[in-house]
Parts: C-alpha cells; structure tokens; sequence
C-alpha cells in the first residue's frame, strides 16, 4: 500500500509540473511586460520591498542567515540581519531593472562626463579602452553583485566584441521573454551546456572578448578557499586561459544610492603556473575567487547569499 501511494504521489507530482512550470513562466513573462510600463526607479523600489517582505519567509531566507554568520564570525545578529535585508532589496530591485534594461543604461562611453546612471572610474575607461584596442582576446569574469546583467552592457557599450555566458531559466516562455531582454546591447550570448566551452573557445580564437559568472557553487569543481572555508569553482575559465594566452580580468557593477550604479574593470589577475609552466587550474580559480571575495567584503549586502555556498 505505502509503494502503490508513493508511485501515486511521484505520478501526480510529474503531471503537474508542466501546468506548474506554465503558470510560473506566465507570471515572469507578466511582471516584466507590467514593469515596463512603470518608471524604473519606482518599481525597482517597490520590486525591492515586495522581495523583502516575501522573502523573509522562505527557506532561502534560512540559508542566506546560515551562510553570512558562517563568513562574517564577528558581526552581530542585527548586522547579519541588517546585511539579509539588503541582500532581499537588492534581488528585488535587480528584477525590477531587468525589465528597464535597454533603459537604465544610459551610459556613454565617448562623453564619460555626461551625467548618467551608471559611471566609471579613469582606470576603468583606460582599461576597457586598452582591451578594445589591443586586438587579442580576453577573459572577464565577473559576480552575483550588485546588478550582475549590467556588466555585459558595460562591454559591449566600450565596443568591446563580446561572447557571454549564461544560464537559461527551465521554463521556456520565461526563456524567451528573457532571452530578448538580455539581446539588447550584450553581445554574443552563449547559453551553459555541453558545448559551452567549444563555443567560448572559438570566440576567443576569433579574437573576442569572452565574460562569464564564476561565483556559483559547483559540486564537481576544483577545490578553493572562500571566506576561510572550502567550496569549489568552476574552472571552465582556467581552463580556457590554459588554451589561449590572454588577460583575466574582473569586472562589476556597484549599486549607490537613488538608482545610480559606479561600474569597475580589476586590474589583470594574473595565473598561476605550476612546475611544469602549465596554468594551474586549482591556483588561477583561488586567485580569481580571492578577488570576488575582496569584492562581495565590500558590499555584502549586494551578493546573493541565498544558496549553497560551501561543501
């Protein structure tokens, strides 16, 4: 009886996915239809309380707490507290910008002083300009910090011929309604999949700029140390960094005040080689992930805490 009421449940859970995973795929494609109609800054307020007050009761809200006391030992209950709450704010406020994407970056790289949005640093412009016009390819990584979809505009806007790797949502209508929001102004977009590396390596064979987000917590990656723990990374960018001789470079954008955001490129992160002069996959993801740790002490309550983040 206890089999045949099991098998009945697991039937019934696979029958109702589909209606499920249509129902959550028609509500994206609606909050980001509905968004649009809004001023940006309005709904990107209202988008970051909704996701505050919703998400302080869900499961992730547990392990977003968990994992800031297990990095920050030091800090109190009511400063992990203060941390979560911005960390809600800012994925909220992140959906919310998603939908105004070809609208908040109005940043223009040929008139740095024109008041905008988003704004970059001397060394930043240099940089982006120095990798422009060196006719090699480069590797860019970058983090879930801040807004972390406005640093592929970000390359393309400094005429940066980009390749970008990124992770489709399960839910085809979702998939569609977002892969024409992310078609704006972002490059090449190459979606996560067996033939990922393939393609990120062409590009950079064809001479183009390949950018991904190496922040994810990967069960079968090499070993590396964040926040004084062990977890594991991707090493896919090592990897591409061991067949091709270009720069690493970090880039993001920081989220200020009254919608408004400062965009930075990190200087060269330079491999690491082991004895045999090879690059050392292991040793080039530490010093990446190192700098992504610099990054996310920073601003803490602008990094997405909310999964799995150590073994």
């Amino acid at each position: 009886m206890n089999r045949l009421l099991l098998r009945t449940k697991a039937r019934l859970r696979d029958a109702a996915k589909p209606i499920a995973e249509a129902a959550v795929g028609a509500l994206t494609v609606g909050l980001l239809r509905t968004a649009r109609y809004f001023d940006p800054d309005k709904s990107a307020d209202f988008f970051g309380r909704a996701a505050h007050f919703i998400g302080r009761r869900l499961r992730e809200d547990r392990i977003g707490r968990e994992n800031l006391k297990a990095a920050f030992p030091e800090k109190s209950p009511e400063e992990i507290e203060q941390i979560l709450t911005g960390v809600w704010h800012n994925l909220g406020r992140l959906g919310a910008e998603f939908a105004h994407l070809d609208r908040i970056w109005d940043h223009d790289p040929a008139h740095p002083d024109k008041p905008s949005r988003v704004e970059f640093s001397p060394r930043s412009k240099e940089l982006f300009d120095r990798l422009r016009d060196d006719g090699k390819p480069a590797l860019f990584f970058a983090a879930h910090l801040g807004n972390w979809e406005l640093p592929a505009l970000a390359a393309v806007a400094h005429g940066l011929d980009a390749a970008i790797l990124f992770r489709r949502p399960n839910i085809e209508s979702a998939d569609r309604a977002i892969e024409r929001i992310r078609a704006v102004k972002m490059g090449t977009l190459v979606p996560a999949g067996r033939d990922a590396p393939l393609r990120l390596a062409h590009a950079l064979q064809n001479g183009q700029h390949v950018a991904m987000l190496v922040d994810q917590y990967l069960t079968n990656g090499v070993p590396v140390t964040f926040f004084g723990r062990k977890t594991t990374a991707n090493p896919m960018l090592a990897r591409l960094r061991r067949q091709f001789d270009c720069p690493i470079h970090g880039t993001r954008i920081i989220r200020l005040p009254d919608g408004r955001f400062r965009g930075e490129v990190s200087e060269e992160v330079k491999p690491v080689f082991d004895a045999s002069g090879q690059i050392d996959i292991q040793g080039t993801m530490q010093a990446v992930t190192d700098v992504v740790e610099g990054w996310v002490r920073e601003y803490p309550d602008q990094w997405l805490w909310l999964h799995r983040r150590w073994r």
